[in-house]
């Protein structure tokens, strides 16, 4: 604003906060800008059970699930298979496919690198969406 004449003969002086404001609001746009996005997860399909007074529908056969045992074997469909081929055979059966859904389901003492290490097989194979599937899903609650 300027200078406030205050008594006579002295003079008070006001810091001109204008340009102060300006550099603040361009600072904030400045780190706006350059804040990098939230990053996100892969999409997780969880299959639902069925309602407790309703018969579970038998599995459909073109289903896939990749079954990894807490030993660190690996199986697809009751089939077991080496880690090394299960890129490959994944990609041999979803090839032909327009639906690119899979499961994958863990035990319960399967560590999590070896489940995680599935998934990325899976997606390097073309899965598009992976689900997950717990035994407390397969028991209905």
């Amino acid at each position: 604003m300027g200078i406030s004449v205050g008594q006579h003969g002295s003079s008070m002086s006001e810091p001109n906060v204008v340009p102060l404001i300006d550099v603040l609001l361009v600072l904030i746009i400045i780190f706006m800008a350059i804040t990098p996005t939230t990053p996100t997860g892969m999409p997780a399909l969880v299959p639902q059970p069925p309602p407790k007074n309703q018969k579970q529908p038998p599995p459909d056969n073109t289903t896939i699930v990749v079954q990894v045992a807490s030993d660190g074997k690996v199986m697809i469909n009751q089939t077991p298979v080496s880690w090394d081929q299960l890129g490959p055979q994944l990609s041999d059966v979803f090839k032909t496919r327009a639906d690119k859904t899979a499961f994958v389901k863990g035990e319960d003492d399967t560590s999590f690198g070896y489940v995680a290490h599935a998934i990325d097989i899976m997606r390097g194979a073309g899965i598009t969406n992976v689900g997950l599937i717990t035994a407390k899903m397969e028991e209905g609650q």
